[in-house]
C-alpha cells in the first residue's frame, strides 16, 4: 500500500510538471533519433527498401552489361636520381638541390604531362592510326585532331609509382588490347628517350665548353710557366723548395743561396762552440772523452805516483828518481804544447767560417726582392694547372660516361592485355549495393527526420514532457464493445493497465472528475473514456460518464442503438429545472451511468462556460466516485478549453502515427495556458509494427472504429 501511494505521490508531482515540461519542449522541436524509431521506419517501409536495394542492384548489372570492355596495359621503369654538375668546381651561382622525392615527384609529373602525350602521338602517328582513334571512339568523319588524340592519351594514362622504390609502372588502358599495349610501350620508351636527349644535349654542351676553357688555360698556363723561368734564369734563381703564410701567398724560401746561408751559419755555431769547449779543456785541464790528451794525462798520472814513491824511498840524488822528474817534465811540455795547438786550430776556423757567413748573408739580402717576384709568378703557373688539371678531369668524365648511359631504364615491356580489367561485375554489384543501402539509409532517415508523428510513445514524454499513462493497441475485432466488456480480452487489459495508472495520479488514487480530450476526431478519445468507465466499474467505482461533445458526438452511436435521448447535457445546460437524476441513464450492460449530450446547440461554448455546468459537476461528485467527461476535439475549438476548467484534470489521447507532435504540442498548450491540469496522455491505435508496441504489453492487435465511427472515413 506504500509503494502503491509513493508512485501516486510521484506521478502527481510529475503531472504537475506537465506545463512546464510542454513549454520547454516546444522551443525544440528537433527529432529525436533512436535506434528503436529507426527500427519501427524500417519495418514500416522494409518493402520500399528492398525494392531500393534490388532496383540498385539491377541498375548496376544493366550499367555492367552496357558498359564498354577496357583493356590495361602495364610497363615498369625505373628512375634513378642522378647528380649533373658540369664540372666540380663551385659556379658563381649556387645550385639549387633537391631530394630524392622531389626529383621523382618531377619525373612523376613529367610522366603524365602534356608534353609526353604530344611526344607519343608523335612518336606512334596516332593522328592516322585508324585502330587507335576506333579503340578511342572518335569520330574520324567530323575529323580528328591532335588535341583529341592527345586528350585520349592523358585520359587513358596513369603513372603508379612502387612504394619504398624508385620503380613506376605506366598503365594505359582502353577498348583495345592491342592499342593498350602499344601506347604503354611507346610512352615508357618517348619517356626514356626524352631523358636519354636531355642528357646527352647537356654532355655534348659540356665537353663543348670545357674543350673551349682548357684550350685557353692551356695557352695562359704555358705563357705564365715560360715568364717564371725566364725571370729565374735572369736572376740567378735556383729554387730548393717553395714556402708560403697558408693563405696563398707563396714565396720561393729555399734558394741555393739560402741553403748555404743556412749551412755556413749552422758550421760557424759548432766552430764557436769547439772553441769555446777547447780553451775551457785548456784552462781546466779537462779535455773530452775521445781527445788523444787523456793518454798522455794519464801516463803523466803514472809518472807522479812513481815519483812520488822513489821520494819517499831515496835521496834526491837517486839516479832513477832524477830520470823520472825527466820524463815527467817531457810530459808536460808535449801536454801543453797540443793544447795550444788545438785552441789555434779551432780559432782559425771560426775566423774563417765568420768571413763565408758574412759574404753569404750580402748574397742572400741581395735576392730577397728577386724571390717575392718569384712567387708572384709561382703562384700564378700553379693556380693556371689545378684550373686546367680540374677542367681535363672532368672532360675525362664526360667522355667517360658520355651519352650511353642514362638514369631511366626499361624493366617490363607491356604484354597484350588477356582479359578486360573493366567492368569489375562483383566490384560494380557492391557499388550498387552499397548505393542501394545508402539510398534506404536515407530513405529510413528522411522519414526519422520529416515524421513529426508519435510512433513511438517515448516521443511523447521525449518531445512533449508528459507522461505516458496508457498504451493501447490497435484492434481488427468487428465489434469493439465485445472486447471492451470482455475482461479477459487484450484490449480490456491495456485500459485497465492505463486505469491503473490513473489511480496513481493523486496521493488519493484517481481524480475524481476528468475530462478526455484528443487533437482531431477519431483518435479514439470516445472509445477510451467507454473503456475507462467500464474499467472502473469494475474496479467497483460508482462512475458516470458524461459526453459533453455538443458539436459532433459520437459516443451515443457507440454506446449501442436503441438508447433513447432525454435532452441529456444540454437541456441540463439550458434548463434550470431540470435535475441531474432525471438526465442520467443507467447502462446496465455497462455497468455506469451516462449522460448524453442531447440536441446540438448554436452556441455550446457559451453553454459550457457558463456556471451551470460546474454546479453539476459538484453536484455529480456528491453521488459519484468517478466522473469521465468526453469533450470535443480541440480543433481549433474552445470547448475543450472551457471544460479543462472545471475538472480536475486532463487525460489527452493521442493516435499513434497521425498528428503532427508540433500540433499536438500546440494543442496542450492551449490547456495548460488556460490553467488545467494535464495529467497525461494515451497513445492509441499502437501498431504491431511499432517501435512501442510492448511496452507494457505485447498485443498483437489494436481497435477500430466503433459501429459509428465506421461509417465515416477515417482521415489520412
Amino acid at each position: 500500500m506504500m509503494n502503491a501511494d509513493s508512485k501516486g505521490v510521484n506521478l502527481h508531482a510529475e503531472a504537475y510538471s506537465v506545463a512546464d515540461q510542454a513549454k520547454a519542449s516546444d522551443e525544440n522541436w528537433g527529432f529525436h533519433l533512436d535506434l528503436e524509431r529507426i527500427w519501427t521506419e524500417i519495418r514500416a517501409v522494409r518493402i520500399w527498401l528492398l525494392a531500393i536495394v534490388l532496383l540498385a542492384l539491377l541498375t548496376g548489372l544493366v550499367v555492367t552489361l552496357l558498359m564498354t570492355p577496357l583493356y590495361r596495359a602495364t610497363t615498369r621503369i625505373e628512375v634513378s636520381q642522378i647528380t649533373a654538375n658540369v664540372t666540380s668546381i663551385d659556379s658563381l651561382k649556387n645550385d639549387s638541390r633537391i631530394s630524392a622525392q622531389q626529383y621523382l615527384n618531377t619525373q612523376y609529373e613529367l610522366l603524365a604531362s602534356n608534353f609526353m602525350a604530344a611526344r607519343v602521338a608523335d612518336a606512334g602517328n596516332l593522328l592516322r592510326d585508324e585502330e587507335f582513334i576506333e579503340a578511342a571512339n572518335l569520330d574520324q568523319a567530323q575529323g580528328v585532331t591532335a588535341r583529341d588524340v592527345q586528350t585520349v592519351l592523358l585520359d587513358g594514362i596513369s603513372v603508379s609509382p612502387i612504394d619504398q622504390s624508385s620503380l613506376v609502372d605506366i598503365e594505359f588502358s582502353s577498348a583495345s588490347p592491342a592499342v593498350s599495349a602499344k601506347v604503354a610501350n611507346l610512352w615508357a620508351a618517348e619517356f626514356i628517350k626524352a631523358n636519354y636527349e636531355k642528357r646527352f644535349g647537356a654532355n655534348i654542351e659540356a665537353r663543348e665548353f670545357l674543350s673551349k676553357q682548357i684550350a685557353e688555360l692551356r695557352e695562359r698556363l704555358a705563357i705564365s710557366e715560360k715568364e717564371l723561368v725566364g725571370y729565374a734564369n735572369a736572376n740567378g734563381i735556383l729554387v730548393l723548395q717553395q714556402g708560403g703564410d697558408g693563405e696563398g701567398s707563396e714565396t720561393a724560401t729555399q734558394t741555393l743561396i739560402a741553403s748555404d746561408l743556412m749551412a755556413l751559419n749552422e758550421a760557424l755555431a759548432t766552430a764557436v762552440t769547439d772553441r769555446i769547449t777547447t780553451e775551457a779543456s785548456m784552462i781546466a785541464g779537462d779535455f773530452p772523452a775521445q781527445d788523444p790528451r787523456n793518454a798522455l794525462r794519464a801516463e803523466l798520472a803514472s809518472k807522479e805516483a812513481e815519483l812520488a814513491s822513489l821520494r819517499a824511498n831515496f835521496g834526491p840524488k837517486f839516479p832513477p828518481l832524477l830520470e823520472k822528474e825527466a820524463e815527467i817534465a817531457s810530459l808536460k811540455a808535449s801536454l801543453g804544447s797540443d793544447s795550444r795547438a788545438a785552441f789555434r786550430a779551432v780559432s782559425a776556423r771560426e775566423r774563417e767560417l765568420r768571413s763565408k757567413l758574412e759574404e753569404a748573408k750580402g748574397r742572400f739580402l741581395g735576392q730577397q726582392d728577386l724571390t717575392i717576384q718569384y712567387g708572384i709568378l709561382k703562384r700564378e703557373v700553379d693556380t693556371n694547372r689545378q684550373l686546367y688539371d680540374a677542367l681535363l678531369q672532368r672532360f675525362k668524365e664526360l667522355e667517360a660516361s658520355g651519352a650511353g648511359q642514362n638514369n631511366i631504364e626499361l624493366i617490363d615491356s607491356a604484354d597484350l592485355p588477356q582479359a578486360p580489367y573493366s567492368p569489375q561485375l562483383l566490384l560494380n554489384m557492391l557499388i550498387a549495393l552499397a548505393a542501394g543501402i545508402a539510398l534506404a539509409v536515407g530513405l529510413v532517415y528522411a522519414r526519422v527526420m520529416l515524421s513529426q508523428t508519435v510512433k513511438d510513445p517515448q516521443d511523447v514524454t521525449r518531445k512533449l514532457g508528459l507522461p505516458v499513462l496508457g498504451i493501447i493497441p490497435k484492434s481488427t475485432a468487428d465489434d469493439i464493445r465485445v472486447e471492451i466488456m470482455t475482461r479477459s480480452s487484450e484490449l480490456s487489459e491495456a485500459y485497465k493497465s492505463a486505469r491503473t495508472n490513473l489511480t496513481f495520479l493523486t496521493p488519493h488514487g484517481a481524480p475524481q472528475v476528468m475530462m478526455f480530450a484528443s487533437s482531431v476526431p477519431s483518435e479514439g478519445k470516445s472509445i477510451s473514456c467507454l473503456a475507462m468507465a467500464t474499467s472502473f466499474v469494475h474496479l467497483g467505482k460508482k462512475t458516470l460518464l458524461i459526453d459533453a461533445d455538443l458539436r459532433n458526438s459520437r459516443m451515443q452511436g457507440l454506446i449501442g442503438e436503441g438508447l433513447e435521448s432525454n435532452g441529456g447535457l444540454v437541456s441540463l445546460l439550458t434548463n434550470s429545472t431540470s435535475t441531474l437524476a432525471e438526465k442520467v441513464t443507467t447502462l446496465d450492460n455497462y455497468g455506469f451511468d451516462f449522460i448524453d449530450h442531447g440536441h446540438t446547440p448554436p452556441n455550446p461554448v457559451e453553454l459550457l462556460a457558463g456556471s451551470r455546468f460546474k454546479d453539476l459537476l459538484d453536484e455529480a461528485r456528491q453521488r459519484y466516485d468517478i466522473i469521465i467527461i468526453d469533450s470535443a476535439p480541440m480543433l481549433s475549438l474552445a470547448d475543450a478549453v472551457v471544460l479543462s476548467r472545471a475538472v480536475d484534470g486532463v487525460i489527452y489521447v493521442i493516435e499513434s502515427d497521425r498528428i503532427k507532435l508540433r500540433a499536438i504540442g500546440n494543442a496542450i498548450n492551449r490547456l495548460t495556458r488556460s490553467g488545467a491540469q494535464v495529467y497525461g496522455t494515451i497513445i492509441t491505435k499502437l501498431s504491431v509494427n511499432n517501435a512501442g508496441y510492448g511496452y507494457g504489453y505485447g498485443y498483437g492487435y489494436g481497435y477500430g472504429p466503433g459501429p459509428d465511427e465506421a461509417a465515416e472515413p477515417k482521415p489520412a
